[in-house]
């Protein structure tokens, strides 16, 4: 068994932040499920959040990200996120980043929805890219920080209510144990639970199942965000045509080249992102027709110079971003919900901390802020590094956290004999019950929900999910994560009788702060489980 002090499950901006801070506090490992690079901070292409403008402060920033959390937001963790923003955005800025600036050398700051300033700082429209470039060279720089890629991570070990390590699978698929002090999940978001996602391919929700599995506290699942404009072009990848380029002065128009969304809310194309991914599905459903985003009536230079990337991905399906209507309907984005932290990414189990997109603080509320997961990841993955180095200590389970009978939420682990996710044919078989999954949560989960519509998509769980016994591979395991995570998902949103923020009910299609402004809370009851959380014995 590997020994390590500290260690970290992910690579992005969360986990490489963290990593910088423990260096100097012992040896460090971090394991990567894919390349080091593949994550969702570098396919961030809006910006990063932060309050350094004239005409702007951390009280107009929190305003903002609390408005959009449509009335869920912890305003201790945005307090947190705010007023620490400008200070870890700085410290990038001295290691490195080459953010877009002004003619008098400042940082040029963007406007993206629901945002009443200008305060995104951006590098073109790949600034997760050069964020994760910077910390990259910080990390590699460090002798005490060690990676492994290519690293599944299966197992936490749980000793006396303490986790201990984990246990992964290597490249070549052989079990490794690793020990540690202090362990800390950063393993992103959930986005490849829909089969409409902007999400890259390693984003399977891992880092919440693990955490589930063991028995900490996950929270808020049901509020996923799903991005209004990715390209809608049959036959092409669902990239994410950033909500910058609205931001900038894109239009959504249409098929008869109408601006339609002050039909939906009063701030039109730059509403919360939820009520522009709803205002475009109702748009297409009413004319039965494609929406575009048009740039036309701006400046062509100035647009290819602005959004390099997504003028590049548009020439590779033949459309030219500066002239050309660009097709576009939601999908799945960013999970609000994750491992239930504190402020200082304890979780509820000690020596297991979460940071990022994995975690939920809830500092998003029911809807996140645009350009706010940026600075989530910088903001919590450095004041974990901070906790991690101190006595171990459990998050407390706030007053407005409701935990919730998880009787209901438990997949029976079904055998192959009865319908359970037909793994028998080898990737073929794997690929085609990843795909049903998917497509049942789009359809059932997504959007528009209704309680038929969720308690069919549990259903249909029950079915999906992976064969009784320890999974052997890491497509099993992958399995395993997704049902998981999407029955949670399922589950929390088949409880939350309200609509808010990225929830919506179309039976229940008001907020109702009386009864639900809380966050549901999911455990698993351990002792009633087949999931084993024992350390493993392994090589």
């Amino acid at each position: 068994m590997r020994a390590t002090d500290f260690l970290i499950v992910g690579s992005g901006v969360a986990g490489l932040r963290a990593a910088i801070g423990l260096a100097g506090a012992g040896r460090v490992l971090v394991l990567t499920k894919a390349a080091p690079s593949e994550s969702n901070t570098g396919y961030a292409q809006g910006g990063i959040a932060a309050a350094i403008g004239d005409d702007d402060t951390p009280a107009l920033h929190a305003g903002d990200t609390i408005r959009a959390g449509d009335g869920l937001c912890d305003e201790a963790a945005v307090r947190v996120l705010v007023d620490n923003g400008p200070r870890y955005v700085a410290e990038l800025i001295e290691w490195g980043a080459q953010f877009d600036r002004t003619p008098d050398g400042r940082p040029a700051l963007g406007r993206e929805a629901a945002h009443s300033v200008r305060r995104v700082l951006h590098a073109g429209d790949a600034t997760g890219r050069e964020i994760g470039r910077v910390l990259w060279a910080r990390v590699s720089a460090l002798p005490a920080v060690t990676t492994v890629d290519h690293a599944f991570v299966t197992d936490l070990h749980v000793d006396a209510g303490r986790v201990r390590g984990a246990t992964y699978l290597d490249r070549s698929g052989g079990r490794r144990a690793v020990r540690a002090e202090a362990t800390l999940l950063a393993t992103g978001g959930a986005g490849q639970t829909f089969r409409e996602t902007t999400n890259p391919s390693v984003a399977t929700g891992d880092g919440i199942s693990l955490a589930y599995r063991a028995g900490a506290r996950v929270a808020d699942l049901e509020f996923v965000q799903f991005h209004p404009t990715a390209l809608n072009l049959a036959g092409a990848p669902r990239f994410l045509i950033s909500e910058a380029l609205r931001g900038e002065g894109a239009r959504l128009l249409n098929d008869r080249g109408e601006a339609f969304m002050a039909r939906y809310h009063p701030d039109g194309d730059l509403a919360p992102r939820d009520i522009v991914a709803r205002g475009i599905a109702r748009e297409m459903e009413r004319t039965g027709a494609q929406v575009c985003l048009t740039l036309a009536h701006l400046d062509a230079s100035y647009v290819r110079q602005r959004f390099p990337t997504i003028a590049a991905m548009c020439r590779s399906v033949g459309l030219d971003l500066t002239r050309d209507p660009i097709p576009v309907g939601p999908a799945a984005h960013y999970i609000m919900g994750g491992v239930d932290t504190d402020e200082w990414g304890r979780t509820s189990l000690a020596g297991l901390h979460a940071a990022g997109e994995v975690a939920c603080t809830g500092v998003h509320g029911a809807n996140r802020l645009a350009s706010n997961s940026l600075l989530e990841g910088l903001v919590f993955g450095a004041r974990a590094a901070k906790a991690m180095q101190e006595e171990l200590r459990v998050a407390a389970l706030k007053p407005d956290r409701v935990l919730a009978d998880d009787a209901r939420l438990k997949p029976r682990a079904p055998s192959l004999a009865d319908g359970g996710g037909d793994l028998r044919n080898g990737a073929r078989g794997f690929s085609r019950a990843i795909a049903e999954i998917r497509d049942v949560m789009w359809r059932r989960a997504g959007l528009f929900r209704t309680r038929d519509g969720l308690q069919a998509a549990i259903d249909a769980l029950d079915r999906a999910a992976a064969p009784s016994g320890t999974p052997r591979t890491a497509d099993e395991w992958r399995h395993r994560n997704l049902v998981t995570i999407a029955r949670l998902i399922a589950g929390a949103a088949l409880r939350r009788e309200e609509s808010r923020g990225g929830h919506f009910r179309e039976d229940f299609a008001k907020r109702d702060d009386a009864r639900w402004r809380v966050h549901l809370v999911d455990q698993l009851n351990l002792s009633n489980s087949h999931e084993s959380t024992k350390t493993r014995k392994d090589d």
